[in-house]
Parts: C-alpha cells; sequence; structure tokens
C-alpha cells in the first residue's frame, strides 16, 4: 500500500509577510493573488484536507478545491504570543525568545513547544501510512516542516533549518512503515 501526501502551504497572510506568530487571520493581498496562477496546477488527489485555520480554508476556496477540516493539521499554538510580531515579542521578553529559539522544546508562551508541534503532526502522519491513495493537506509553514523533520527523523530541532514558503508543496511517499521525502516544490516552480 502506497499513500502520496501533498502538503500544501497556504497563501501568504499578514502574519506571514511581517514576521509575526501566527493568529488566526485572512490571506493578504498578495496571498489572494498568487492562488490565481496555482489554480488547476495542483496533482489530482483522492482528498483534500484542511487545516481549520481561515488561510487554509481561504487557500482551499481559492483553487476551488473542495476540503474537509483536519484538525491535527492546524498551525502551532503560540499562545499568548499569537498575532504579535516577533520584533515586539523579543522587545518585551527576550529571554524566553532566546529560549524558544534555542530550544525545540521550549513554549515560554504557553502554547506548543515545536516537539510538541512535531509529535503530533508525526502521529497524524503514521495513521495515514495505513491507507494508500493520494492526499493532498493544506496547512502551514510550521506543520510542513514538522513533516520533513519526522519524515527525515531529523526531530524537532531540525525546524530552524527548513524553510517553507507560502505555497510551497511537499510531495511525500509512505509505505512499508515509513516516508519518503520526494520533494519540495517551490510556488514558482509550481506555476
Amino acid at each position: 500500500m502506497t499513500m502520496r501526501l501533498h502538503l500544501l502551504c497556504s497563501a501568504s497572510t499578514a502574519s506571514v509577510s511581517s514576521f509575526a506568530f501566527a493568529a488566526d487571520e485572512p490571506l493578504d493581498s498578495r496571498g489572494r493573488e498568487s492562488l490565481a496562477g496555482l489554480s488547476g496546477r495542483l496533482p489530482s488527489c483522492d482528498i483534500v484536507l484542511r487545516s481549520p485555520a481561515l488561510c487554509a480554508r481561504q487557500t482551499a476556496d481559492g483553487l476551488a478545491l473542495a476540503s474537509t477540516i483536519e484538525p491535527l493539521l492546524r498551525d502551532c499554538d503560540f499562545g499568548r504570543w499569537a498575532g504579535c510580531s516577533l520584533e515586539d515579542v523579543e522587545a518585551k521578553e527576550p529571554a524566553a525568545v532566546a529560549e524558544w529559539l534555542r530550544d525545540p522544546r521550549a513554549a515560554p508562551h504557553g502554547g506548543e513547544s515545536f516537539a510538541d508541534v512535531t509529535k503530533r503532526v508525526g502521529g497524524w502522519m503514521d495513521q495515514m501510512l495505513a491507507k494508500a491513495g493520494s492526499v493532498l493537506a493544506i496547512t502551514h509553514g510550521l506543520v510542513i516542516r514538522a513533516a520533513i523533520a519526522h519524515v527525515l527523523g531529523a526531530g524537532p530541532q531540525a525546524f530552524r533549518h527548513i524553510d517553507v514558503a507560502p505555497l510551497t508543496r511537499a510531495k511525500l511517499s509512505g509505505g512499508g512503515g515509513r516516508w519518503t521525502l520526494a520533494s519540495l516544490v517551490s510556488p514558482r516552480d509550481l506555476r
């Protein structure tokens, strides 16, 4: 049994553009405009899943994809930092930001750590291995980073070494109890 999993990062939002901690927010104008060039250029899949976030719903809608919410695809919970810029948080809580950047198990904001996200996403992916077919999942950059770290066995410390831009697609193949990273496709290459 083979599972083909395509993880698509949602289109851009204000927090992505301004280096802020994600909050449930709509796509920005650049994000909405970028969807036009992507429509019809994604692989055909048996199932389309998405994060419960507004930006994931708007990405699916903008691509005319009927999708089902998968709660485990939600973005990282940044606790009290959600909606704040990194610059503002660093000015108010420099030691907490330094700890968060240094230790993937730290969650000084009161939400999820990178380790928590990696465990959640890895668990979901491992459940998907029991299925066959193809899935397109619209989610967030941090979730895709967690998925890549899980596939590579790199753990949550790999987060800072992976960058996922809006509308980047990670193509994964699963079977025989393991995952393989097949490709990481930038939005420019999708057009």
